[in-house]
């Protein structure tokens, strides 16, 4: 049964300044990670962060459109209940939150990553969301100066998955200059997909209608918010220093397959939806193992007599990755609008996210809000922050999509994953930070 979470996040008018300095602090790492200091574009630098400001402003701070983009949150987290008859009819009992065997990860949010996957890709048959990404994509390229195929791409990722966003511009992969590929690969790592979404909604706010609607709220901010994000730091960490190549951009269907009608999208999309469910249940089964693994020596370790006495002393707990983690990540936290009393779980959870995935970083989130070990503003917060697929998994996932679209370019894939990865995390957790300046109730 999850805990239910309280309205007061304890924002103060202290959070704006922590938040510039913040934001100026992941911005100086990026800066300080930067492939050419001098050939830094500051016009996008500059406008990427306005953008995610007046973004911001407007979907959290300014009453009539914070009012309409929380109606929009409303019809997504109805729409993603639906999924409940199919689960229900399929599972039974096991697939309610409240029956004999509790909440059931596999039966409760694996069904709504395959049924939401199907819904996109019918939208996307449609033609709707295609729409939806030109205009995104228009916007950032007439704000920031970028090409198209960059602001098509990272405006795909905003509803798709990392893999299948490329596809918008797959003619143009193989001549993209390799700050072009890092734009692109950096979009696919601070964004998530659309049906990935709609499992973290379902999988944070439990049963609880008026705690989705928030979950789903703050999700869909800290996606579309990190997209002009995606183009700040990977401009600051690798600038342009090649000829850009010519290019005529139109919306281009995001699957390489055709579906002949709007059923044969929609079982594609389950198909892909369920290969996708699968694989982020494996994922999870094999990285909590690993970690529970990792812990068994460091548990032993601490145990032992000096190092058991020693921790006494200085009140600290067994040793585990997660903790070391925690220590790692503390000054992130605080930097991204962390409450005091929660940087240490904060760092714990963007330092899991980074090495095991932001799934299981949610499921510790989750197992946190139950027990009452965080607070309302640090969910608020952290929810943000976690908003991702930058994490060392996804790194071997981009390469191995990229590299199947555009062959003759998987070294520079190979060789951008690590620098993209912190770009895309650099990207999240600037969005965090931007966002805790102003949300003042979660």
């Amino acid at each position: 049964m999850q805990a239910p979470i309280p309205t007061d996040t304890g924002w103060t008018l202290v959070e704006p300044l922590r938040a510039v300095i913040g934001v100026a602090a992941l911005c100086l790492i990026a800066w300080a990670c930067s492939s050419n200091r001098r050939r830094v574009p500051w016009r996008v630098v500059i406008g990427g962060l306005g953008l995610q400001l007046v973004l911001a402003g407007l979907i959290l701070g300014v009453p009539a459109t914070a009012a309409a983009f929380e109606w929009l949150a409303r019809q997504v987290a109805t729409a993603i209940g639906m999924a409940d008859a199919g689960s229900a009819f399929l599972f039974g009992p096991l697939a309610a939150p409240d029956g004999p065997a509790g909440f059931v990860f596999a039966f409760r949010v694996l069904p709504v990553i395959v049924y939401f996957a199907a819904v996109m890709a019918a939208l996307y048959h449609l033609g709707i969301m295609q729409r939806v990404v030109a205009a995104m994509a228009w916007v950032m390229r007439r704000t920031l100066g970028v090409s198209g195929a960059e602001s098509l791409t990272v405006a795909a990722n905003v509803l798709v998955g990392q893999t299948e966003a490329p596809l918008c511009v797959k003619p143009f992969l193989p001549r993209m200059t390799r700050s072009q590929l890092m734009v692109v690969m950096t979009g696919g790592f601070a964004t998530i997909a659309g049906s990935v979404l709609a499992g973290y909604v379902d999988f944070l706010g439990g049963t609880d209608e008026a705690a989705r609607v928030r979950f789903a709220k703050h999700l869909l901010t800290a996606s579309i918010m990190s997209a002009p994000a995606a183009f700040v730091m990977a401009k600051l960490m690798l600038p342009e220093t090649e000829a850009e190549p010519a290019e005529t951009i139109a919306a281009q269907p995001i699957e390489d397959r055709k579906a002949s009608n709007v059923l044969d999208a929609v079982v594609m999309g389950a198909t892909d939806g369920l290969k996708l469910a699968l694989n982020v249940g494996a994922m999870l089964v094999a990285f909590i193992a690993i970690l529970a693994l990792l812990d068994w020596p460091l548990e032993a370790l601490s145990e032992t007599e000096w190092i058991a006495g020693w921790r006494a002393t200085h009140g600290y707990g067994p040793w585990s990755v997660q903790g070391g983690l925690g220590l790692i990540f503390q000054p992130i936290a605080w930097c991204i609008g962390a409450p005091a009393g929660d940087v240490s779980q904060i760092g714990r959870l963007l330092g899991t996210s980074i090495v095991a995935t932001e799934f299981v970083a949610y499921a510790d989130l989750r197992t946190m809000m139950a027990e009452g070990t965080i607070s309302p503003r640090g969910v608020t917060v952290v929810t943000y922050a976690l908003c991702g697929f930058a994490n060392i998994p996804s790194m071997a996932i981009q390469i191995g999509g990229l590299g199947a679209i555009a062959p003759s370019r998987r070294s520079d894939f190979s060789s951008l994953a690590p620098r993209a990865m912190l770009a895309g995390a650099l990207a999240c957790w600037s969005t965090a930070a931007i966002a805790s300046a102003i949300v003042g109730a979660g």
